[in-house]
């Protein structure tokens, strides 16, 4: 009879090691943090600018184009300055507006969009061109980060026709 309880013998024993008491029911000694209500997360205050061209020189700068999703998003959806929650709100997008989709936050869970106050996609806001190289977005309209669950897709972005070289021989 003995022999069916000696497995437990080491439990016993380990269980004895912590003299301190359980705090909050969770098992955990460490004292609870409280945060004074004004101190911000460091997510809050940081700005993730939205890069263009990151498909290469051959293709626009920002390659889709999004609007808000009305099934998913009821009213307007927050613009926020970073891929966070945290982060704070720059603007709103009302259901109907169009905007441009240029780059996604690594877990897709974000897209980097650049609008104009008029409501729609404006070739203005410089991105509907081919840039050289990748960057950050420093054009006239804003930007920002938008949940991609409120965002549906409605088209690429037309590249305007290129004018011809002068070094190419054209066709006669």
């Amino acid at each position: 009879m003995i022999a069916r309880y000696l497995p437990l013998v080491p439990f016993l024993l380990l269980s004895a090691c912590n003299d301190q008491p359980i705090v909050n029911g969770y098992g955990s000694t460490t004292p609870q943090i409280d945060r004074p209500a004004e101190d911000k997360s460091v997510l809050g205050e940081t700005d993730t600018p939205v890069r263009i061209g990151e498909l290469g020189p051959s293709f626009a700068a920002c390659n889709a184009q999004g609007q808000v999703n009305e099934r998913a998003a009821e009213g307007p959806i927050e613009v926020r300055a970073s891929p966070f929650e945290q982060s704070h709100e720059t603007g709103r997008l009302n259901p109907g507006t169009t905007f441009f989709i240029c780059t996604r936050s690594l877990d897709q869970r974000w897209m980097g969009v650049v609008y104009s106050d008029s409501g729609r996609a404006e070739r203005s806001c410089g991105v509907s061109a081919p840039v050289a190289s990748r960057r950050d977005y420093e054009g006239p309209c804003k930007w920002g980060w938008v949940p991609s669950a409120q965002v549906r897709m409605t088209s690429g972005v037309e590249i305007p026709a290129a004018q011809p070289s002068q070094n190419i021989a054209q066709p006669k």
